[in-house]
């Protein structure tokens, strides 16, 4: 970075941690992505419970917030039952916050929590329950990943009604914005969008919604960024291109553990996966055609591009034979890289 020329703030984000796994990302990251899905609906301590919505009456009855047109209404019984589901996730949260802590003093990094790898979306209602109890848990969260409506694969664009999408994320801008008025929450606290990278047919709608209010957005685009690698290879030709090949044929034969820890992020069907001997007779082209994003190209699959999303293993144990066909095929990577990342993530987002 400071070999580029890079003045501005960056971080190094410890991705999807616990309890279980932060220790070995405590020590050189700043930014700590804390993923508490697996805690959603399981029961949390009833007395806690009772006494969170006696914390909160204000939860309770008719609310308006500012730039929603349509009040919230509800019942203590809908507060209490957001509470028992979302409760505990947040106070182990809370417990991975303050280990963080304990390591590298307050305000030293950036937290986030992650509710977006589980199968149910969060409603706004809700969200405003969850940032109550994370005010009330004392984590000074400067972004969140809620899950929203819809289906937002690996590596692909999203899928889903994508007027309900703006809505429902205007309206959770809304809700950020209220809690951290009334919660004091960090006045930069960000919605956060998981698995963001390709959703090309909703960032028109999150670039309009940052317009009207004003606000920021986190995306994660680390995925994206792997497969304009493997594009960037097999582009280049030869060596490149054979090694993106064996990219392919070991995903492929891989495929049930790789997929699985992302199991409600992908939707890959395995009839359209070309068997492994098919794939190691494509040109460049044929191999570029089928994993590039561009759905206007016959060629394009999306099922391919999930599993090689989700294949990132592959290359790692690879090790330094990957890494050398990187800077051996560096034009064509950092090309395809740059140019994904500005022109179709950046540029349609924020400029």
């Amino acid at each position: 970075m400071k070999a580029l020329g890079w003045t501005a703030p960056y971080f190094l984000d410890a991705d999807h941690i616990g309890l279980k796994t932060v220790d070995r990302f405590v020590g050189v990251s700043d930014f700590f992505t804390i993923d508490v899905a697996d805690f959603i609906a399981q029961p949390a301590d009833p007395v806690a419970v009772q006494a969170f919505v006696d914390r909160h009456p204000e939860l309770v009855g008719t609310l308006s917030l500012a730039g929603i047109d349509r009040p919230f209404t509800t019942t203590r019984a809908d507060v209490e039952r957001t509470a028992a589901k979302f409760l505990l996730a947040v106070q182990e949260a809370g417990k991975v916050y303050r280990h963080i802590v304990g390591v590298k003093g307050v305000g030293r990094f950036v937290p986030e929590i992650s509710m977006d790898e589980t199968d149910s979306p969060q409603t706004p209602p809700e969200l405003l329950v969850i940032l109550a109890a994370i005010a009330d848990e004392g984590v000074p969260i400067q972004t969140i990943a809620p899950k929203f409506t819809g289906r937002f694969n690996k590596g692909v664009d999203y899928v889903g009604d994508l007027t309900q999408f703006e809505r429902e994320f205007n309206d959770d801008l809304c809700v950020i914005a209220h809690a951290v008025k009334h919660y004091g929450l960090p006045a930069n606290l960000k919605l956060s969008v998981h698995s963001g990278s390709d959703k090309f047919s909703i960032y028109p709608a999150i670039r309009r919604a940052l317009a009207k209010h004003g606000a920021g957005v986190h995306v994660k685009t680390a995925g994206t960024t792997w497969l304009e690698e493997v594009i960037g290879l097999a582009e280049a030709g030869g060596a490149g291109l054979a090694l993106a090949k064996e990219i392919y044929a070991e995903a492929l034969s891989h495929m049930d553990e790789l997929c699985q820890p992302y199991a409600t992020v992908i939707d890959i069907d395995r009839a359209k996966l070309p068997p492994a001997a098919v794939v190691q007779t494509w040109t460049s082209e044929q191999f570029v055609g089928a994993l590039r994003h561009d759905q206007k190209n016959p060629l394009y699959n999306a099922h391919i591009r999930q599993l090689i999303h989700v294949g990132f293993k592959v290359a790692a144990k690879m090790g330094p034979r990957y890494l050398e066909q990187l800077k051996a095929c560096r034009e064509s990577c950092a090309r395809n890289v740059t140019g994904n990342l500005l022109e179709r993530h950046i540029r349609p987002l924020f400029l």
